[in-house]
C-alpha cells in the first residue's frame, strides 16, 4: 500500500471512530507502528487529525464518542485482558454495579461464572451477557434507551439507583486523565455513571491505554473517587501513557496492569493458557471511601498479594512497583 493510500485509510478510520490506537491502525493497514506513527505525524501537520497518547483522534482536543459497532472492534485484545483481571476482583455473593461499554460487556461475560452474584446495570449488553447465568441475579435500571451504546439513561435510570448500596462499581468511559478523572462525551451517560458511582463503596475503572490522557466533555468520576484502574500494558514507546499512569498512582489510584503471560510461581499457581499476568502499582496509604471515611461500607484496600490470593480465578503473579 502506498503512503497516500495508507494515510487516506488512517484518516477514514479516525473520522469514523473518533479515536484509534496506533496498534489498531497498524493492524488494519498491515504495516508497522513506526510507519503508522510517521503517517499520523504527517496528517497532524496538515491539521487533519491530532496525535494523542499512542493513537490518533479527531482534531480539536476533545474526542467524540464512537458508536457501539465501531468501538466493539477496537482494542479487542486489550479489553479481553482487562476483563480477565477485573473479574478476579469479584467474589462469590457480592453485589456490584456495572456501567455501559464494550469493556464492561467483556467483564460481564466472565462474571457469569461467579455464584451468588447480584449485578445492577443500565446496560442492555451487560444484561444480555448475564441473561443465561442461572447463579447470577441481574437488576436493570429504568430509563430511556440510548441506542448508540444500548444503555438506559435519563431521570428514570438515576431515580432507580437512589438508596442503592453495593460493594463496587465497574465503569468505563471515553477518556481518563489524572487531572479530571474519568470522562465521557455524552451528558446523559455521564449523569447515570455519576449515580452508579454514588451507589458503590469502591470504584473500579476499566480503560485500555488508548484512553489514558484523553479528555472528553463530561466528567463522570473525579480522580479522588477512583479506587482502582485496570488497564493494559502501554507500548514501550508510549511515554506519555506511562507518565499518566504514574500521575494517577501519585493521586492514590491503585493501578493493575495486564501484561504478558507469567511463569508459574509454584505448583498449581500458574496462569492457565490464554490468561494474562498482572502487575500492580499499589496504593501505599489508606484511601477514603465513598462514605467519606475509612469505616462503614467502604472496604479497606488490600495489598496486591492479598488480591492475588482471592481465588482460582485470580492466581496471577503480582509484582509491587513501589513509588519513588
Amino acid at each position: 500500500m502506498f503512503a497516500a493510500e495508507r494515510r487516506q485509510l488512517i484518516l477514514e478510520m479516525v473520522r469514523a471512530n473518533g479515536a484509534v490506537s496506533l496498534r489498531e491502525l497498524a493492524r488494519v493497514v498491515q504495516t508497522s507502528e513506526v510507519t503508522v506513527r510517521r503517517d499520523v505525524r504527517a496528517l497532524e501537520a496538515e491539521g487533519l487529525l491530532d496525535r494523542r497518547h499512542g493513537g490518533a483522534v479527531l482534531p480539536g482536543g476533545f474526542t467524540r464518542e464512537s458508536g457501539f459497532p465501531q468501538k466493539s472492534h477496537l482494542s479487542t485484545a486489550e479489553k479481553t485482558a482487562i476483563a480477565d483481571l477485573a473479574a478476579g476482583l469479584v467474589g462469590e455473593g457480592e453485589a456490584i454495579v456495572v456501567g455501559a461499554g464494550t469493556t464492561t460487556q467483556e467483564l460481564a461475560r466472565r462474571l457469569a461464572r461467579v455464584p451468588g452474584l447480584t449485578v445492577v446495570t443500565n446496560s442492555l449488553l451487560v444484561a444480555q451477557a448475564l441473561a443465561h447465568a442461572n447463579r447470577v441475579e441481574v437488576v436493570m435500571t429504568g430509563g430511556t434507551l440510548r441506542g448508540s451504546n444500548y444503555a438506559l439513561v435519563g431521570s428514570g435510570a438515576e431515580q432507580s439507583l437512589q438508596g442503592l448500596r453495593v460493594s463496587r462499581a465497574f465503569l468505563s468511559g471515553s477518556g481518563l486523565t489524572a487531572e479530571r478523572g474519568l470522562s465521557t462525551s455524552n451528558m446523559l451517560s455521564a449523569s447515570v455513571d455519576r449515580a452508579l458511582v454514588q451507589a458503590a463503596a469502591e470504584v473500579v475503572v476499566l480503560a485500555d491505554h488508548t484512553k489514558l490522557g484523553s479528555d472528553t466533555m463530561f466528567q463522570t468520576v473525579p480522580t479522588d473517587l477512583i479506587t482502582r484502574l485496570v488497564t493494559d500494558e502501554p507500548p514501550v514507546h508510549d511515554e506519555r501513557a506511562a507518565t499518566e499512569l504514574q500521575a494517577l498512582a501519585d493521586q492514590g489510584v491503585e493501578i493493575t496492569i495486564a501484561g504478558p503471560d507469567a511463569e508459574s510461581s509454584g505448583p498449581g499457581e500458574g496462569i492457565p493458557p490464554g490468561r494474562q499476568a498482572r502487575r500492580d502499582m499499589p496504593l501505599p496509604g489508606q484511601r477514603r471511601t465513598q462514605g467519606g471515611g475509612s469505616g462503614g461500607l467502604g472496604p479497606q484496600l488490600r495489598s496486591a498479594a492479598a488480591l492475588a490470593d482471592q481465588g482460582p480465578g485470580d492466581r496471577a503473579r503480582v509484582a509491587d512497583l513501589r513509588r519513588r
